[in-house]
């Protein structure tokens, strides 16, 4: 096996000594015979495949057998020019055959055969893979986001996705190697030219002067091996050139050339019909031969009657056929559900969904050279990095019962949020300082409800000028995205997703996770305490300190909330970096009386503890606490709430309610190192 796998650069160094060591004339018949029957393997190869990526080494053995065949040359040169034009039984076989006593004759033929394969077969592959390469190259960027968005689907695993990817880039680099190795083919006719006019001429001038010949014996002799010479050359030279267009043309299918081409002729029975009815009326030529004319029509009518009756014997009508393709449908879907698995797969909810109006699928669609999947891809991955989970995939529709200019955002199969884009045109957000007012149309950005105007592209510069903020739409729908997986992700962390994190945590300290799940706190558990860190946008990147918290209380604590609480206090570093900006964090506290209020008002039952308050009072403090944000607007983006521990997590689910973007926390949570300043404070008063 190891002799094989050295092969190849043994025949390289054999070609190499080939220019440079004479050989003898049986020798060089056998290498003439290689010649020949590499050239068929590659031929008939390059038709049993069913893509060019299954012989992608060709570009390198289009070098090594044109490199084999000046090397042959070189030696039948050699041989010819020192033994009287005796070069071997091969060339003296093919010479004769071709040239049948007439020189002329003979040298046409070779010429026409070298301008076959030069001008027709060899310049056209030259072409094909000229323009091959550059299309493969230009459709890379569009395949690699294809292949993007079905593994942002779940349509394909990330090994298929790199598999895939590995495939365009050998495509990509098959189809540029063949663009050059084409200029081999085209070289070797030209030189193939050259050395024939160099053999005949040196050969008569060799035999003239110094053999002391006649001219007309000599031009015989070297006649018959220069044109022998030439055809042993350019035969296989010509195979090769066919395999050359043969696999520049071949497109990717699932069966060989062979079986293509009679497949698909066979579809079309017609065309063979009237093709033989062609013939026919040709025959009537005078002139024409007859018989044969006539034999051929009839085997292709004859074929043609054959593949038509294996079809239908004749069209239904347009709204027959959708008859019967509708009860063709019924009845396979009537066979199809009577298998009860497949009624429950058909159950399956996709986590994330968006559906989109027939206006805006040229935003998201990568073939007219939409970035939404690449944007995906790059969302997917910077939130993982923040928050420490990842979102799963995101499952892209079309849906004609929709606004065309509508997208809407499902999350586990029910619309959670929508919003309208107008194509080729700037959304301008209104931050609140213009110094202008540019013409548009009115509309509220979805993600965060800022009032917003439609601007036409022309107006981007000024607009920017009187301070908006301009976006494209495809930022408008991947920001809005964004933001409603960042709402809902804790619906979306499933079961799965946290045995997911956990083998993660695993490769770093796997007896961390032995110990602790599902021995000390189930699986369970420790979902609905990361789920509640989510709903609240705090990190569980570290899981490492939730387990180690929820390790320490679980044995004295069964309640989730709780739990959740101490889980809050232990990561304290990343809530303090995820609300503090330069060194210090602005809060808004409450007054005393209030968070007495709310901590006389909290009861326990069985099913653990919580908040009893009356209607007036709450909305009392509310109505307080949404006063003093919108004091304070100005000097904070997100409104976060201070509150003493025992209080945080009862006024957080009452606050929900009623404005769901606050942030509340309590002193236990921010790092000892942060400045916490007080911009504002909610009494009852």
């Amino acid at each position: 096996m190891k002799i094989l796998n050295n092969a190849v650069a043994a025949f390289v160094l054999v070609i190499v000594a080939l220019i440079l060591i004479p050989l003898p004339a049986g020798l060089l018949d056998v290498m003439f015979i290689l010649n020949i029957t590499l050239s068929i393997i590659i031929l008939i190869m390059t038709m049993y495949i069913k893509d060019s990526l299954q012989f992608s080494v060709f570009p390198s053995m289009l070098l090594i057998t044109t490199l084999f065949r000046l090397g042959l040359n070189i030696s039948s040169t050699r041989l010819i020019l020192t033994n009287g034009g005796a070069a071997g039984k091969v060339i003296s076989t093919f010479g004769n055959f071709v040239l049948k006593g007439n020189v002329i004759i003979g040298f046409i033929i070779f010429i026409i055969i070298v301008l076959v394969q030069f001008l027709v077969i060899t310049k056209g592959a030259e072409r094909v893979s000229e323009v091959s390469a550059r299309f493969k190259l230009d459709a890379m960027p569009g395949k690699q986001m294809a292949i993007d968005a079905d593994l942002s689907s779940g349509l394909i695993t990330e090994e298929q996705a790199r598999e895939r990817r590995e495939n365009i880039q050998r495509e990509a680099e098959f189809y540029g190697s063949m663009d050059g190795a084409t200029k081999f083919v085209k070289g070797d006719a030209i030189m193939s030219i050259i050395i024939t006019a160099i053999n005949f001429l040196a050969g008569v001038i060799i035999g003239v002067v110094q053999g002391g010949a006649s001219f007309t014996d000599v031009l015989t002799t070297y006649s018959i091996a220069t044109v022998g010479d030439g055809l042993v050359s350019q035969i296989p030279a010509l195979l090769i050139s066919t395999a050359t267009g043969m696999i520049v043309t071949r497109s990717s299918s699932k069966n060989n050339l062979n079986i293509d081409v009679t497949g698909q002729f066979a579809g079309q029975p017609i065309v063979l019909i009237l093709a033989g009815a062609v013939i026919i009326i040709l025959s009537f030529i005078p002139g024409m031969p007859k018989l044969p004319m006539y034999i051929l029509a009839a085997i292709l009518i004859a074929t043609g009657v054959i593949l038509t009756k294996r079809k239908p014997s004749e069209e239904k009508p347009e709204g027959e056929q959708m008859a019967q393709q509708a009860e063709n449908e019924e009845v396979d879907e009537t066979s199809f559900y009577k298998n009860i698995d497949n009624i429950y797969a058909s159950l399956q909810l996709d986590a994330i969904e968006m559906e989109f109006g027939y206006s805006l699928i040229p935003l998201v669609d990568e073939s007219s050279g939409s970035s939404f999947i690449d944007r995906l891809v790059t969302f997917r991955r910077s939130y993982a990095l923040e928050m420490g989970t990842v979102i799963p995939a995101v499952r892209l529709r079309d849906n004609g019962f929709l606004n065309p200019n509508q997208y809407t955002i499902k999350i586990k199969g029910e619309e959670v949020s929508s919003g309208e884009i107008l194509m080729d045109y700037l959304l301008a957000l209104d931050p609140g300082n213009l110094t202008g007012n540019i013409d548009g149309i009115d509309t509220i950005e979805p993600a965060y409800g800022i009032p917003s105007k439609w601007i036409t592209p022309d107006k981007k510069e000024m607009a920017e000028i009187y301070g908006y903020t301009v976006i494209d739409p495809l930022s408008v729908i991947i920001t809005h995205l964004s933001e409603t997986v960042k709402k809902f992700a804790h619906e979306l962390l499933s079961r799965q997703d946290v045995v997911q994190l956990l083998e993660n945590v695993k490769k770093v300290d796997p007896t961390l996770v032995e110990d602790i799940v599902p021995n000390v706190i189930s699986y369970g558990t420790l979902q609905k305490v990361l789920c509640n860190l989510l709903k609240e946008q705090v990190p569980i990147r570290d899981l490492e300190t939730i387990l180690s918290t929820l390790s320490d209380y679980s044995s004295t604590v069964r309640d989730p909330d709780v739990l959740t609480e101490y889980a809050r206090q232990a990561l304290k570093r990343p809530i303090t970096h995820k609300w503090s900006s330069g060194g210090q964090i602005r809060v808004i506290t409450l007054d005393s009386e209030i968070e007495r209020i709310i901590v006389n008002s909290i009861n326990k039952n069985e099913q653990g503890t919580y908040l009893s308050l009356d209607p007036q009072t709450t909305q009392n403090i509310v109505t307080h606490l949404v006063d003093s944000i919108k004091k304070v607007k100005d000097l904070m983006n997100t409104p976060v709430i201070l509150t003493s521990p025992v209080v945080r997590i009862y006024f957080s689910k009452m606050l929900e309610q009623f404005y769901p973007n606050a942030v509340v926390l309590s002193y236990n949570e921010l790092d000892s190192k942060v400045q916490i300043q007080a911009v504002a404070n909610v009494t009852l008063q």
